[in-house]
């Protein structure tokens, strides 16, 4: 609470027409107010859809919820601070537009408090929002709202849980608060209950545990900075979402649907490219007569295996650095890199057939240059009207100001429709909420969101940092790619980006030291469920460079092939040995499925992860195996059930970088790695005819290049269409029924291909191979004589 406001004698109050902030798409509307609804009641109350109950226990003054069918009470002891056992209760209905409509249980105090909890049809989730209200005569203002505490009800003890947030996976009572969500699971069963926010449009969202009397609490807070309310007036808070599930990473992963849904999000291609940034030689921003150099080899060498675009970083713009990078973004420096101008560089890459990207930070400026001299008033302050400062961004650009909001729609105006370029890395986008610099940021840290003054006092910091975000796509277009940098700068920028980027740079900055490249899966693990739903993870770039062992390359490039992520290469390509190019080539492009890490749980950086993809006579699995001990070597053990695989099941597998078959796999999947390393295997079900196990385009095996198999049984053929490059060896693994199995002919059609591949046959495997003269297309077809025609033909 602030000196100079109004002391409110309570925080929450009844709100009856009052639209959700910031979203006519997603407001919540009461129906005549919550039309159908009986009077206010003191007794219990309770709504339910098909997965949940949810019940308001009047005289204890909680709430409890149970999941369906089992029964299973998950929430317990559920209170509300400022709601006592006053409170009167009533049920009702509730429109939705992102999730239809909702059964409503409202809980009035006698003080103005209140609180909804909100159920919406096929949705295993309960919503709580609490309502904050004004009753007196003067403005007020608000910091941070208790908004829940309960008690996790669990068949385990509190010290067999694991607590997932953006703080790492920890015991309950060692999580030191995380960001926008929280996952308490027994890493046996990953049976646990799941809360997150799902709306972050006004405040922050964070999530506590601890253990008290040795049960299991979790306490949610939701922090605002500064929230005006106006006399005698209310309004609405985020929306909390809790639910139980069997395995809490499905939970996360409908979590992360529901915030898709909510935000209207439908996700562009994930481009893969390069970024100039970590390069050596020639890093930085690089300069012109370089980036020609390394466009033409990535048009040449990369782009047909999937790179897309190359990304300028930091130094081509004007000004001098001073508390970070320099901050003229609107020109460029003419006697820095590129001297012939951006629009040159940008047409030079699209000549190439590259989308050219340039790296800005949008919510910045800095007073002490003399471009922003008669600029000041469009700077956030500090309360005494001097500027407010932040390490690294410098000054703020006020984003509730309207002459900083034209200044940043006209140069992104420029840099996109003037320049050309098509890619946007956005950084320092915690600046736009004028907070503190808190790198690296993962579990919950204090700072100092709120103290800033905007020009529009009736905004709260994330309202406004959003609003700058959708100035930028605004001014951008639809068509351009955005991706924000990064959350670990200060982890509210995580939930307040939703549904206003493309990607996200889930984490600091790597490299390719042992440390820097862990950095990357580790936070992109942690948030692995937003990948794909939300945005493209982006976890800096893959390393491959000579300096770096080569297992290690292959333990980086193998984990970002496999998770799927935004895939961005920084090492100095043109003069890059073979061996260490060809790994990057077999991580490009990257998939655009769905992985999870299957022991998320059980270590704080996984090492088991699995994709799945359909095929006509059944799902191909892709499982990485990964070493992140630098020194020691590992064993990996993992029933085949805990992989998603049938635990009665034979699998055929292959072992990519051993270019080798294994023996089949039954019950339990087992490997020892040496330090720093990975296998990635390919498994499918045995079956009664031949399959491919997996190919040598892509770390994936198949899923990025196979577009059609088909066996067909009449006439015991196996044809299929793969997409191949040209120049690049191609070969098809086959797994036989029996080594009895022989292809009697075998042909290749389109991509340039010899019509008569290389066959070799060892037992009960197959393989074909042949080098395409164009990419693009390539059908194949193998003729085999099943075991009694074999017989039958030597009779």
């Amino acid at each position: 609470m602030r000196n100079n406001t109004q002391t409110l004698p309570t925080l929450f109050g009844l709100l009856w027409k009052q639209s959700f902030a910031g979203a006519g798409r997603a407001a919540l509307i009461l129906a005549a107010c919550l039309a159908g609804r009986g009077p206010a009641t003191a007794q219990d109350l309770s709504v339910e859809n098909e997965y949940l109950r949810v019940k308001w226990q009047r005289a204890a003054a909680k709430l409890e919820a149970i999941a369906k069918p089992s029964g299973r009470r998950f929430l317990a002891e559920g209170r509300l601070p400022g709601v006592g056992r006053s409170a009167s209760a009533y049920v009702g209905a509730l429109r939705n537009k992102p999730l239809g409509s909702a059964a409503a249980l409202e809980i009035r105090a006698g003080d103005g408090g209140g609180a909804r909890v909100l159920l919406f049809p096929g949705v295993p989730f309960l919503f709580l929002q609490r309502i904050l209200a004004n009753p007196t005569p003067r403005e007020g203002v608000v910091d941070k709202i208790p908004y829940v505490r309960f008690r996790l009800d669990v068949d385990a003890p509190a010290t067999a849980l694991r607590v997932l947030g953006t703080g790492g996976l920890t015991a309950p009572d060692r999580n030191p608060g995380s960001y926008v969500f929280l996952a308490a699971a027994d890493p046996a069963a990953r049976s646990g209950a799941v809360a997150a926010w799902l709306t972050q449009d006004r405040g922050s969202g964070i999530l506590f545990s601890s253990v008290t009397n040795r049960a299991v609490e979790i306490s949610a807070r939701l922090e605002y900075g500064r929230l005006a309310i106006p006399a005698r007036k209310a309004v609405e808070g985020e929306l909390l979402a809790i639910g139980w599930f069997e395995d809490a990473r499905l939970g996360l992963e409908r979590y992360a649907d529901l915030v898709a849904k909510w935000h209207k999000i439908h996700l562009p291609p994930k481009p893969d490219g390069y970024c100039t940034w970590y390069s050596r030689p020639h890093g930085g921003a690089c300069d012109e007569k370089r980036l020609a150099e390394l466009a033409r080899f990535i048009a040449k060498e990369l782009k047909p295996f999937g790179m897309r675009f190359v990304q300028i970083d930091d130094g081509w713009q004007d000004g001098k650095r001073r508390n970070g990078p320099a901050k003229i973004f609107i020109r460029h420096n003419p006697n820095g890199p590129y001297p012939g101008g951006m629009k040159k560089t940008a047409q030079a890459l699209r000549k190439e057939g590259l989308i050219p990207g340039i790296w800005l930070m949008p919510f910045v400026g800095d007073r002490q240059d003399p471009f922003f001299a008669d600029k000041t008033d469009w700077f956030v302050k500090n309360p005494d009207g001097s500027p407010y400062f932040v390490r690294w961004g410098g000054t703020c650009l006020d984003m509730s100001y309207p002459p900083a909001r034209a200044y940043l729609s006209n140069v992104v105006d420029r840099v996109v429709h003037d320049w050309g370029f098509g890619y946007l890395k956005l950084d320092g986008l915690w600046t736009g909420m004028a907070a503190q610099l808190l790198y690296v940021n993962n579990g919950y840290r204090l700072d100092d969101l709120g103290r800033a003054v905007f020009h529009d006092r009736s905004l709260t910091p994330i309202e406004i940092y959003r609003s700058g975000l959708r100035l930028v796509r605004q001014a951008a277009g639809p068509d351009v790619f955005i991706l924000g940098c990064n959350v670990s700068q200060n982890m509210r920028t995580l939930g307040a980006s939703f549904g206003l980027v493309d990607a996200m740079r889930i984490g600091p900055d790597n490299g390719p030291s042992w440390r820097g490249l862990k950095r990357g899966p580790w936070h992109a693990s942690n948030r692995y469920f937003l990948h794909g739903r939300v945005w493209h993870n982006d976890p800096d770039p893959i390393y491959v460079r000579p300096s770096m062992p080569i297992e290690h390359a292959r333990l980086l490039c193998s984990w970002a092939a496999v998770a799927g992520t935004l895939t961005v290469a920084s090492d100095w390509l043109p003069e890059l040995p073979p061996e260490r190019l060809e790994i990057l080539k077999r991580a490009l492009p990257s998939h655009t499925l769905r992985a999870r890490p299957a022991d998320l749980f059980e270590t704080d950086l996984p090492r088991i992860w699995t994709l799945k993809a359909e095929a006509a006579d059944g799902p191909r699995w892709i499982v990485g195996l990964y070493n992140w001990e630098e020194r020691q070597p590992t064993r990996i053990e993992c029933d085949l059930a805990r992989l998603g695989l049938d635990p009665e099941g034979e699998y055929a597998a292959f072992d990519f970088w051993g270019n080798r078959f294994l023996p089949p796999v039954r019950g339990k999947l087992a490997a020892d790695l040496p330090p720093g390393s990975c296998r990635v295997l390919a498994l499918r079900p045995a079956a009664s005819h031949p399959f491919v196990l997996s190919t040598s385009r892509h770390v994936t095996q198949g899923v990025v290049d196979i577009v059609k198999e088909v066996w067909n049984e009449g006439d015991s053929t196996l044809e299929g269409t793969s997409r191949v490059v040209a120049g690049d060896p191609y070969e098809l693994r086959l797994w036989l029924p029996n080594a009895e199995w022989r292809a009697t002919e075998v042909s290749v059609e389109g991509a340039g291909a010899p019509a008569k591949p290389s066959v070799q046959k060892s037992g009960r495997t197959l393989r074909v191979r042949f080098t395409p003269s164009r990419s693009g297309a390539a059908a194949w077809k193998a003729r085999f004589a099943p075991p009694a025609a074999a017989a039958g033909t030597e009779d």
